[in-house]
């Protein structure tokens, strides 16, 4: 199976070096491109068997699977450079949340299905948000979502929630690593643990929370009854969050929509919809 991967950025490049840590795909499997060669080619020295192109065109043609991981302006130039090489067998994969499955229909012959990754699939852990496209048969989600599942857990979701889960699920890294670093900074600052100590017990720490969320048969209300005795220094730590957190994340959810928002305004004026279809 041929896929190939438009874009050998951040997210590019973890998506392939998880697929190819995985097992799920091999070097001569691999077909990719990027505006800079430069990042390409590095791939391929790394993994001999990487067949490197110049020509988003080549690359997508006669592959069975294409990965779009491109910023999402980049897209007109290269949907247009790409669409007289995919037919409609070709899977079109897009990894980006704002440039719509309808917008992608229109412009191609091909299947259209839209993947959000995580960061941390890296380690292949986290959530990989799948949503499809009219064109996509059972057949083609399941090969999607037993790639997927080699380096990830595939949900699916509504093209709706893509915001809103991304904030969780991709976005999410970023938020609670920015949480754990103010803790610890803060620990080194009014006790004598070092940050370094700090940071390392907290990551530990959301380790085994997670697995107690997800393996462990716990809700959060339940977790925090089990640590948090009633008078107790947990107890006290809880009040304090419930005051200073009041508004927080419903001021940055509105932040994170505002933006997309402006983002698919940006994209409408490259991608009319054309809503006669």
């Amino acid at each position: 199976m041929k896929v190939a991967f438009i874009g050998t950025g951040s997210m590019g490049s973890l998506l392939i070096e998880a697929f190819l840590r995985s097992g799920a795909l091999h070097p001569h499997n691999i077909h990719v491109s990027n505006r800079s060669s430069h990042k390409s080619e590095l791939l391929a020295r790394r993994h001999p068997g990487i067949s490197v192109s110049g020509s988003n065109a080549d690359v997508a043609r006669g592959s069975h699977i294409v990965f779009l991981c491109v910023k999402p302006l980049d897209y007109p130039v290269v949907l247009s450079e790409i669409r007289e090489a995919v037919s409609e067998k070709t899977i079109i994969v897009s990894i980006t949340s704002p440039v719509q499955i309808e917008v992608l229909e229109q412009q191609l012959p091909a299947k259209i299905a839209k993947i959000i990754p995580s960061v941390t699939h890296s380690v292949h852990s986290g959530a990989s948000l799948c949503i499809y496209g009219d064109r996509i048969q059972s057949e083609d989600r399941l090969l999607l979502e037993q790639l997927m599942s080699s380096i990830s857990i595939p949900t699916i979701i509504w093209e709706t929630q893509v915001r809103i889960a991304s904030d969780i699920s991709s976005c999410g890294p970023a938020f609670i690593s920015f949480i754990l670093q103010q803790w610890a900074k803060s620990a080194a600052e009014l006790t004598d643990i070092s940050e370094q100590n700090a940071l390392r017990l907290g990551a530990e720490m959301l380790l085994g929370t997670g697995k107690l969320l997800t393996e462990g048969g716990f809700t959060p209300e339940e977790l925090q009854r089990r640590v948090a005795v009633p008078g107790g220094v947990t107890a006290e730590g809880i009040t304090v969050l419930s005051s200073s957190l009041q508004g927080v994340f419903s001021s940055l959810i509105r932040a994170t929509h505002d933006k997309y928002d402006e983002d698919l305004n940006k994209l409408s004026h490259l991608f009319p919809v054309d809503s006669s279809n």
